[in-house]
């Protein structure tokens, strides 16, 4: 995966190449998906959400420029894969998830793997956590119709916030990165993700992180 899947396909930070190498993305699948685990594509993990393919992970991991030291927010806990990517990239992540049974199986799973440093929330992601705030780094992993103000004001000098964008009939990751009172903005690419609801997402109902 790491030499097919993501090399090849762009991603060069070797820091993150390292933590996709180590961690089991078949311990985040039901078992009668394990066998796919190391397919490039999407896989359904309940509350019709999925977890991401391996290369979008490593490519939202690695256009937050992690060096080891960060407190990260992610958006969408999901299976907890990425949680646990980000746990080896950075010194404390906090993830939040809206549907309690999945942060509940993630933190499961999280827990057997003996990683410690990623905290498990219940709620809207979509408007962060701010009394947390603020962020090193801040990973999205539902499409947002734009970048959620509550999430840039949430980023702390410097900060990197990572967030598909819904444009049309295609999501655009998109990484925003907070330069004083201005934001920069940069695309990475195309990208496929469920809708990311909340009060700063796409309302309250709907399937998303």
């Amino acid at each position: 995966m790491v030499e097919r899947q993501l090399r090849r396909r762009g991603i060069g930070d070797e820091r993150v190449l390292g933590a996709m190498g180590e961690v089991p993305r078949e311990a985040f699948l039901p078992e009668t998906l394990r066998s796919q685990a190391y397919s490039d594509k999407a896989l359904p993990i309940g509350e019709e959400q999925t977890i991401s393919q391996p290369w979008i992970v490593a490519a939202i991991c690695q256009a937050l420029q992690l060096q080891g030291s960060e407190l990260v927010l992610e958006v969408g806990t999901g299976s907890g894969y990425s949680a646990a990517v980000l746990s080896l990239l950075a010194s404390h992540v906090v993830s939040i998830e809206r549907h309690e049974p999945l942060s509940r199986a993630a933190g499961g799973v999280l827990s057997s793997l003996g990683i410690r440093n990623v905290e498990l929330l219940v709620g809207d992601g979509s408007v962060g956590v701010p009394e947390r705030a603020p962020f090193d780094a801040i990973a999205v992993h539902a499409s947002a119709p734009a970048a959620p103000p509550e999430l840039l004001e949430q980023l702390a000098e410097g900060g990197r916030l990572v967030v598909p964008i819904a444009l049309g009939e295609a999501d655009v990751l998109t990484v925003l990165c907070r330069d004083g009172e201005r934001i920069e903005s940069e695309v990475i690419g195309p990208c496929r993700f469920v809708p990311l609801i909340g009060e700063a997402g796409f309302g309250a109902e709907g399937g998303g992180s």
